[in-house]
Parts: structure tokens; sequence; C-alpha cells
């Protein structure tokens, strides 16, 4: 993703949607792992399992095609949430950069906004995503057990309205708007200014290229992976919630019974898959770009 230099050719809405699923289908046993992790059960005393642990027990219990359980859900959030989320910040950062490069202030409140639009239209994949990753995890009787995305939209509005696509929608746009500020934002402002200066003690100037996209978008995940944790566990909980649960009673339950540490449960696997799933996104990304340039060249 460049900065301040206004596109000559027209890229579609969707193209960051299809990148964000293309890496989302690459990293998915990771948000598995990282999802379960988030909702399952402490009992005193007990080990915390960790991303290994998780990841084999799936395995070993379910195979290894349930890795991918609730895929069709991921590509449902990706199509929806990550679609809206790029391509409003596409939209708002070629618009802002008309007469210069934009300054970083204004290009982090158009991510935050275009997270905040991203986080509304994916609510109910989110939703989704969560209970069909966590369904292993809980009691049979407790179980969802949805076949896949559609079936699970369909069960969704049958068994809890039309407000329950809304659940927990306040939590995931927070999180939502902290996500594309942290990545999408930090993401560019880390590109710039590895550009800009050379890299301190090894005196290497870095191009842009995949070694630049890579040290970009890891750094960018880990700043937002710190930054979102805490809204991205209260969101997994809630929207795996039997009944009606607000945010505030599960953060007070959760740090009586478990302690502020709580809040960053999950954090391993969260960078473990936002890592990755950054590079992926941003690459892909760029190559469509790259790739929609070739088959659609500019005319003017």
């Amino acid at each position: 993703m460049t900065m301040g230099k206004r596109r000559e050719t027209a890229y579609p809405f969707w193209l960051g949607g299809v990148g964000a699923t293309m890496a989302a289908c690459c990293t998915h046993p990771l948000d598995l792992a990282k999802v379960r992790m988030q909702t399952i059960d402490s009992e005193a005393g007990a080990i915390r399992p960790n991303t290994v642990s998780i990841l084999g027990m799936t395995v070993r219990e379910t195979g290894f095609r349930s890795l991918y359980t609730g895929l069709s859900a991921s590509v449902l959030r990706q199509m929806t949430y990550s679609l809206v989320r790029l391509g409003a910040y596409e939209e708002m950062k070629v618009a802002l950069s008309k007469d210069g490069p934009a300054p970083g202030s204004h290009l982090l409140v158009a991510a935050m906004f275009a997270g905040a639009l991203g986080g509304l239209a994916g609510n109910p994949a989110d939703i989704l995503l969560v209970r069909m990753t966590s369904d292993f995890v809980r009691p049979p009787a407790e179980r969802y057990n949805y076949s896949n995305a559609l079936s699970g939209v369909v069960r969704l509005v049958r068994d809890e309205g039309v407000h329950g696509l809304f659940r927990g929608l306040g939590t995931n746009m927070t999180r939502a708007v902290l996500m594309n500020g942290s990545q999408v934002c930090s993401y560019d402002l880390f590109k710039s200014m590895l550009l800009r200066n050379r890299v301190p003690l090894v005196d290497y100037q870095l191009k842009d290229g995949l070694l630049l996209h890579t040290i970009s978008s890891v750094l960018a995940g880990t700043v937002a992976t710190t930054v979102c944790a805490p809204a991205d566990v209260l969101r997994s909980r809630l929207m795996s919630a039997h009944g009606k649960s607000q945010p505030i009673q599960i953060l007070k339950t959760a740090l009586r019974e478990e302690g502020p540490r709580f809040l960053f449960k999950g954090w391993t696997p969260a960078f473990i898959r936002l890592g990755p799933n950054t590079v992926f996104m941003f690459v892909f990304f760029e190559q469509l770009k790259k790739g929609w340039r070739t088959l659609f060249p500019s005319t003017s």
C-alpha cells in the first residue's frame, strides 16, 4: 500500500476482501486456536492450554480436517468485515491524498472510521465464526452445531431474531476500530519509515518489496495484537455466550475469577495468527492490485 500517490488505475472495492480471504484460509487453524483459548473455561489449579496443545488436542480427537472448522464463516467474515474496512480505507486514503501525502493523523482517523464500518458489516459473520470454532470446547448440550455459515445465519435469525445478528456489536465495532487503526495505519507508517531510513546495526536500506512488506506487517501485527487483545477477548466471550450477557457483566466476572491477565488471554496465538495473516493479506492485496493493473491498464 503506497502512500501519497494517486492511483492511475481504479481498483474494485472488493479487492481487499479477496486478499484478506486468501490470507484467512492460510491462517484459519491459528484463529481457531485463539478463539478456543479465549472461550475455554478455566478451572482453579488447572494448567492453561497453549496454542500447540489446543491444536494437538483438536487433531487428536477430531482429525486434521477439524482444524478448518468454521472456515465458511471465516470466508464470510473476510468478504464483509475486511472487504469494507480495507475498501473504505483505500478510498478515503486516495481522497485525502489528492493534494499530496496525507498526514498520518488523517490516515489514522480514516482507518478507524473504515474499521467501524467493517465491524458493522461483519458482525453476523463474527458471531458465527466464534460459535463454530469454539463449539469443540463446549459441553455437547451447549453446542450450536452450525453446519456452515449460511445455515448458521438462518438458525441465528430463527432462534434469536434479527436483533441476534447484532449481538456484541458495540464490542465488535470497538475492536474493529482498534484493529484497523493499529494494523492498517501502522503498516503504512512502518513501511514509510523503513523506506526513509537505513536499518540500524546492519546499515541496510530496504527497498519496496517482499522483505519490506514482511517486516512492516510483522511490526504492524505486533501493535495490532496488543492494542486489540482486551476487546478481542471480550468479543469472543460475549458472542459465544448463551442467553443475555452484558460486556460489563462478563468483564467483572472474569476479573474476579481470573484476574486482569484474562484480558490478554490468547495473545500468543492471536499474534502467531495476526503476524502471518497481516503479511499474507498485504502481499496478496498488492499482488491482486498488480494483476488488476495488468489486466486493466490505465488508459489515461
